[in-house]
């Protein structure tokens, strides 16, 4: 078996990247250590980067044509990992959750329709919403000691003058896996009222050791038919740039009115983008299996860290992504004090919480897709500046 090497330092300064080379622009501090935007410092596996440098080595890259082996790669993956059946018909392709996200809130509602979303979440959720004239409707998740879970009486209450849920599975930025039993209760519950739910699990395959991922539409056939799901091999095989995610539906219908939204959208395919989706899905496991367990361990180092030495600052273990939600609510900031705090005197660069939603206030999200060096380094800043300036 090969070892990756998931501690090499890879410098990413000046390569066109939004998480280092717009370090000044969003945090007006170019020096920072980033651990916000969710990509990684690891280089893609090598399994890869060999399959899309053939293509590249071809010296044509024109308008791609999906070939019968990425739907093949897809359907064995889903089946595999998360022993959910699927089948050929019922995919499609987009070059991102965000844009599907867009396409689906238009190809499903229309202007005025309610929406709900479970914050603190992606903030892209929102502004699917509000960006195609739809109402934001938030059905907030309930914090106890940092654990979260889903208000099903409110959410009820919510469905009942609703037209969409947005969910998201596993969740982005609580790291919560949400169990079976939960998926059911919610799915049920749409169902009830006749709610369409879209799941996105972009994040579906960095679910952590000790938690198994379920797909919302593997539930039952009923469920199936009224959920539309999201997902990409992009974030946990670190290719983002290359634009590429798929739509998987059950229902002929949803189907067919999401397709004839994208392409009213001209929601195109990336050829680079399916090349990775086929080299991950058939190549990947050994890569993948490797960095959940770094990244788990990047987990524990940094809990363990905040509670030996940052008492006021708290985390939970992670049970899927590797977005840490971290909060500083004890450190009695208030939040654009607390992110001048964390910028300007430790030197380090999270994602706001409140851009997750108002119940995000006092809380961070740290991306542990790093050297542990790197996380070391950011930590220890960070203890230095709460002892010198607090």
């Amino acid at each position: 078996m090969k070892k990756y090497n998931f501690d090499e330092i890879v410098e990413r300064h000046n390569t066109g990247c939004v998480k280092y080379d717009g370090r000044e622009a969003v945090f007006g501090n170019p020096d920072i250590i980033p651990l916000w935007v969710a990509d990684m410092d690891f280089k893609v596996a090598d399994v890869i980067l060999e399959d899309v440098q053939k293509q590249i080595e071809h010296g044509i890259l024109g308008y791609p044509f999906i070939q019968l082996s990425v739907y093949k790669s897809i359907i064995t993956w889903l089946k595999d990992r998360h022993q959910w059946d699927i089948k050929a018909h019922w995919l499609t392709f987009c070059p991102g959750v965000v844009p599907g996200l867009g396409a689906a809130v238009q190809a499903f509602t229309k202007p005025g329709d309610k929406i709900i979303i479970q914050p603190p979440v992606y903030h892209p959720f929102f502004y699917a919403i509000t960006n195609n004239d739809r109402v934001v409707v938030e059905n907030r998740l309930i914090e106890n000691d940092g654990y979260y879970t889903m208000d099903y009486a409110d959410l009820e209450e919510k469905l009942k003058d609703a037209s969409l849920l947005i969910l998201c599975n596993p969740h982005n930025p609580v790291g919560r896996s949400w169990s079976k039993e939960e998926l059911t209760k919610l799915s049920e519950l749409c169902l009830k009222y006749n709610v369409l739910v879209i799941s996105d699990e972009i994040h579906a395959d960095l679910n952590m050791p000790s938690h198994k991922h379920t797909p919302t539409s593997s539930l039952s056939p009923e469920i199936s038919a009224n959920t539309f799901t999201f997902m990409a091999s992009s974030k946990t095989f670190n290719t983002a740039g290359l634009s590429q995610a798929f739509a998987i539906s059950s229902n002929e219908e949803v189907l067919k009115a999401f397709n004839a939204q994208a392409e009213r959208q001209f929601l195109e395919k990336s050829l680079l983008g399916l090349v990775a989706t086929r080299a991950a899905f058939e190549k990947g496991e050994e890569w993948r299996t490797q960095l959940i367990q770094y990244i788990s361990d990047n987990a524990d180092y940094a809990i363990s860290f905040l509670n030996e030495n940052l008492p006021l600052i708290k985390a939970r273990k992670l049970e899927a992504t590797y977005l840490l939600w971290v909060d500083f609510r004890g450190l009695g900031l208030e939040q654009d004090k607390l992110v001048d705090f964390l910028v300007n005197k430790a030197g380090i660069g999270m994602n706001n919480g409140k851009m997750f939603g108002e119940n995000g206030r006092g809380f961070m999200r740290m991306n542990l897709a790093c050297p542990r060096a790197t996380l070391e380094k950011a930590l220890h800043q960070l203890e230095k500046a709460i002892a010198s300036n607090l």
